[in-house]
Order: C-alpha cells, then structure tokens, then sequence
C-alpha cells in the first residue's frame, strides 16, 4: 500500500544559531567543570555560565516560531508534541542512563543519600528519568533534591516541555501586540526578581518547591517567548562575520565575574537583567541575520550545531563524578584542570557517538513509524 508522508520536511536551518548554541553547551560544560572549585556563587569561574541555559531558551522560542507559526493548518497539537518528543526525548534515556551506571561512584560528604540508596531506588529514579516526569524532594537519592537526580541537566528540558505545550495552546494564537505585552509583563518580573529578589541571580529551577518553581518560570517565560517574538517581528541584523562576533559575545558576558557581592545583590540582578532582556535577542538577530561565507565555518557550525543537544543532555552524570572525585580527594584546581579537560573531551566524544549511532537512526524510525500513515488512514 501506497504511503502518503504528514511528515512535514524540516525546514533550512539558521546554521549559525545553530553554531551559537554548541558554542554555549560548551561553555556550560567547562562551567561546570570549573564550579567544582569555585566555592560558592560569589566567586565562580566564568561566572555567568548558568546563563546559557537562559539563551537556550531564546534560542529554541525563536526556532519552535520559525519552524511551526505557518504549519498549524497541516498539523494538529498531537502532531506538533510527537515531534517534539522525537527530538528531544531520545537522548534524555542516553542521559538518564549514564547517570545510573556512574551513580555509586559518586557517593561522598558532597553527595550524602548515594551510599544509603538501595538499588531499587535507584532503578525507579531511572524508570521515571526516562519519562522526564520530575521526583519529588522526598524521592531524593543524592542529597541536591534534584527534580532529576541522576541528570541534573534534564530539570531545563522540563520547563522546555512546558513552554511548547504553551506554545501549542495558547502563544501561537497571540497577536503580536498581546504576546509583545506578555514578554513586556514576563521581563518585568524577571527584573523584579533579579534586582529586588533574595539571590541577585537566577541559579536555579531544578527542584519542586515555590521557590526553585517560580525561578524555573521566570527563566522560562521571558526568554523563550521573546524569541517567539523576535522570529514573528523579523528585525534580524545583518553584519559580516556574525558567528565570529556572536560567538565572542557568548563567551564574554557569561564569562563576566560576579558583581557586587554578597553585599549589593541588585547589582548583579541588573546585570543579568540586561544579559537576557537586551544581549541575548541581540545575539539572535545578528545570528539569525548572518550568512556564512567558507566551508569550512559552515562545518564547524554544522558539527557545533549537532552535537549542541546531546552534549547538554549527558555532560552532567559526569561532573556529579568530578564533583565527588575532587571533594573527596580534596584536588586542587592546579592538579584536577587536566581531568577536567579529559571530561570535557569525554563529553563531547559522548555526545557524538549518541548522535550518530543512537539518536539519529532511533529518530529516523520513529519518524517513520509514527510521522509518516499510511494512504486512507489520514
């Protein structure tokens, strides 16, 4: 029987976006190598680091607009959240399972349920990891309260999930005026948190209580829907060498030391304030504006681009390692830099090798088998 395909074709990618966004997932792994020496927020190395999670955001609100606004005739809810799930569900499992294999090698003062978890716990955070349905604090096995504690990464993952489904309900049928005055309402309140708030910053989203919920929201809202935003209103930039710039950009201000200490919060707030409201979409616009001109920068933002995701999604269960080796070892930076380096080589190794040989064929099928019906089943 004849098959007809309501696989709608990817549509051409914005390759330096995508560039852009495997220039930050690096940086979020070298940050979080580098935090295990750190101390405390006060004094991180590449300080801002945490803030790529926020230009995530952006990133992927602009590309769910751009991919999805002018589909909506073709396809149903359903169909927009089964492509979704393809996308980004496969290599949640990969990093779920990475972090129960290396789980009993992380036990430690830093990490204190690991040696008292009993296997079965461990196999039921697995099983319920793999459905990214996020514990409760009272299921915690490492001590963090982590919504998902054997890959801490996935908590972002959680509240992307979150934002398509208020994409698919309710944002794609905004007007530009009603969704301009949503992000107006929703920078708003990430200023007010920000600059009067408790912490001067947005570290967190990663456990279930009022307070790391209404920083997951916050860091969700703004972001991913000023990119939304910013796709429908097509004010892109048009520069020369865009992804160098960019790029450079990334790594400057989330590389930017903490302001104002423990004694003048607000400084930092409005710091971070103006790196997401007014930098972030700057960086899109010029990203999205940009051309590339040689090959061999098509490339490297090809390959940047590809391995963006799957690095994010499974560079965690490692640094628990690391964490765990350097405090329980008490390295010093001078000596635990050259693992540190290792892991990072490890990571994106990791990464790739779940890209071409898990996540990419099992998408394929999946597309296959649930994206594309058969002729008179339609």
């Amino acid at each position: 029987m004849s098959q007809t395909s309501v696989y709608l074709k990817s549509k051409s990618h914005y390759e330096i976006l995508d560039g852009l966004r495997g220039v930050a997932s690096i940086l979020v792994v070298v940050f979080h190598v580098l935090e295990t020496y750190s101390g405390d927020r006060f004094h991180q190395i590449i300080n801002h680091g945490y803030l790529a999670v926020d230009f995530f955001f952006l990133l992927s609100g602009f590309v769910v607009a751009y991919a999805y606004d002018d589909r909506w005739d073709k396809m149903t809810q359903w169909d927009f959240y089964k492509r979704r799930l393809i996308r980004l569900q496969p290599l949640v499992i990969v990093g779920t399972i990475i972090g129960a294999l290396l789980f009993y090698f992380q036990g430690g003062a830093a990490m204190p349920l690991v040696a008292s978890t009993p296997v079965w716990k461990l196999l039921l955070a697995t099983v319920v990891g793999f459905t990214m349905i996020p514990l409760l604090p009272s299921m915690d096995i490492r001590g963090w309260q982590e919504t998902y504690p054997l890959n801490g990464a996935a908590w972002s993952l959680f509240f992307e999930y979150v934002a398509n489904i208020l994409y698919a309900v309710f944002i794609r049928h905004f007007s530009k005026t009603v969704l301009t005055i949503f992000v107006i309402l929703s920078a708003c309140w990430l200023v007010g948190f920000l600059v009067w708030g408790p912490q001067g910053d947005v570290i967190g989203g990663w456990s279930i209580d009022k307070i790391q919920l209404n920083i997951g929201f916050l860091r969700l809202l703004y972001p991913f829907f000023a990119g939304v935003l910013l796709m429908r209103m097509g004010k892109l930039i048009h520069i020369k060498g865009a992804f160098a710039i960019c790029s450079l950009l990334i790594i400057v201000f989330l590389s930017v030391p903490r302001i104002g200490g423990a004694e003048h919060l607000w400084m930092n707030g409005i710091y971070e304030s103006f790196v997401i409201i007014v930098i972030f979409p700057l960086i899109v616009a010029i990203g999205a504006g940009g051309k590339l001109v040689s090959k061999s920068s098509i490339k490297v933002c090809k390959f940047l681009g590809a391995i963006s995701y799957p690095l994010y999604i499974t560079h965690y269960p490692l640094m628990y390692w690391h964490i765990a080796w350097v405090n329980n070892n008490k390295v010093p930076m001078a000596q635990g830099l050259l693992v540190g380096l290792g892991l990072v080589i490890i990571a994106i190794t990791i990464a790739w090798l779940s890209l071409k040989f898990y996540d990419e064929p099992l998408r394929e099928w999946l597309r296959k088998r649930f994206l594309v019906k058969k002729a008179g089943k339609e």
